[in-house]
Order: C-alpha cells, then sequence, then structure tokens
C-alpha cells in the first residue's frame, strides 16, 4: 500500500483538529464536573517560531499553539504555591529541513510566577514540562518520528492584571526518544513565543 505525503499529512491535520477540540473544550466541562465549582482557567494562543542548534542548525519551525491554563492546586488536589500553575498546550505547524515538514505536539507544563515585581502590568513567568511531538523529518541517527518533548522556558506577561494580557517566551527544546529505540540522536532548538491570553 503506498501513502502520500499528502495522505499523511492530512490524517495528522485532522487528528491535531481534533485533539485541539478536546483540549479546549471538554477540559473545561470536565474540570469543572469533577471540582464542582469553576477552576480558574485561562485560554491563549500564539505564535510559535524556532531553530535548531544541535546537532545541525539549519531546521526551522513555525507553529501555532492553543493551551488551557488552570490553577494547579484545582487539577492535581494536593497543596502547592499560590503562584503555581498548570498548563496543557497543544501545537501544530510545520518544519523547514530540506523541504517542509509537517509537525505536531501535545505538552503539559508546571508554570510559575516568582514574586519579583508587584505590578500587575509585567509578569515574570518560568514554566518547565513534557510531551509527544510528531516531527515528519529525522537527523540522521534520530531513529523515531514521534518522540518525547521535554521543554524549559522564562516568559512575560504584559498587561497581566486586564483579561487581556500578552505573552512572550522564550524556551529550550528538546526532541528524542528516551532511548527506546536503538538509534536515539536528540534535536535540540531554542524558540521563541508570542501570543496572547482571551
Amino acid at each position: 500500500m503506498n501513502i502520500s505525503r499528502q495522505n499523511i499529512f492530512s490524517v495528522f491535520f485532522s487528528i491535531s483538529i481534533f485533539i485541539l477540540v478536546l483540549i479546549l473544550y471538554p477540559v473545561e466541562s470536565r474540570g469543572e464536573e469533577i471540582n464542582g465549582d469553576n477552576v480558574n482557567k485561562r485560554y491563549g494562543l500564539g505564535a510559535v517560531i524556532g531553530n535548531s542548534y544541535d546537532p545541525v542548525g539549519d531546521i526551522y519551525f513555525y507553529m501555532l499553539s492553543g493551551f488551557v491554563l488552570f490553577d494547579y492546586e484545582r487539577i492535581w488536589h494536593h497543596s502547592a504555591p499560590e503562584p503555581l500553575r498548570f498548563k496543557v498546550e497543544y501545537n501544530i505547524g510545520a518544519a523547514k529541513e530540506r523541504g517542509a515538514s509537517f509537525m505536531t505536539s501535545i505538552n503539559m507544563f508546571a508554570l510559575f510566577y516568582p514574586d519579583l515585581l508587584k505590578d500587575d502590568v509585567i509578569k515574570p513567568y518560568i514554566e518547565g514540562g513534557i510531551g509527544i511531538i510528531y516531527t515528519d523529518f529525522r537527523v540522521e541517527g534520530q531513529g523515531l518520528k514521534i518522540n518525547f518533548n521535554p521543554q524549559v522556558g522564562i516568559g512575560m506577561e504584559f498587561g497581566a492584571g486586564s483579561g487581556d494580557a500578552y505573552f512572550l517566551c522564550f524556551r529550550l527544546h528538546h526532541i528524542s526518544n528516551g532511548d527506546l529505540y536503538k538509534d536515539n540522536r536528540g534535536v535540540n532548538s531554542a524558540l521563541l513565543m508570542l501570543g496572547r491570553y482571551f
């Protein structure tokens, strides 16, 4: 059976849209049902640009990101510092590496707002997490197209006291299969994310 890249892209695009709908809609109703009240949630959209730096420096990627940010204690039901949040994020886009390649990922993060500035206009944060990523490209020795995707980042919210806050985030982004396969050459990238809450 001969499956073209176009067909693979169409299938993954359809699955990605379906997952995005699941993330943005049913999570809300499930959270309210489980806790019996309104979970503090924020939704956001962002544009992501990135560039690999190891093992090669010529993979550029562009993605659209959608996420939901929850109060950490309301999701995990144990005590946590008040400024700690839990984020579920979905990304879809393309990489440019000797041609265009499809990328999609789903990630979860712990996000913390350190009490550095007593200001509702600018609010810094740090975040770290892991997820699963599919990349239609593979560098030499990478092994798999479906991999783990740990990330760590620092960011800043602007206009954090209003409902229409914007954010800018810088992340270090890693792709590897965690030695689940004999070939496990990782891909390391730096990315920049710009978006807004709504």
